[in-house]
């Protein structure tokens, strides 16, 4: 098996959309490393687009070192490209601006 870790795009019930490092599934429970959280995104119509290229505006919260999500109604394999494009987001203190 290869050591190269899986990216993903997780849409949840009503946790919303996260993107990490895929560590395991569990039914519906999904653990992610070096997760972060997408609140809002533009210049992509959807979530499979998201994975594919990135987004190119929106609002994307810190990273946390691990998370585990319940209620997971999608997981979406990610391009390396798209993550680092998310990754590269700044984070505003204030998610209203």
């Amino acid at each position: 098996m290869s050591n190269k870790k899986k990216l993903v795009v997780v849409r949840t019930y009503s946790a919303g959309v996260h993107v990490g490092e895929f560590v395991s599934r569990n039914g519906q429970e999904i653990s992610l490393t070096n997760a972060r959280r997408i609140w809002s995104w533009s210049g992509a119509l959807s979530l499979h687009e998201v994975a594919s290229r990135g987004i190119s505006g929106g609002k994307v919260s810190v990273a946390v070192s691990d998370i585990l999500l319940t209620q997971a109604i999608e997981v979406i394999g990610a391009t390396p490209k798209a993550l680092a494009q998310i990754a590269s987001f700044e984070v505003k203190s204030d998610i209203r601006s």
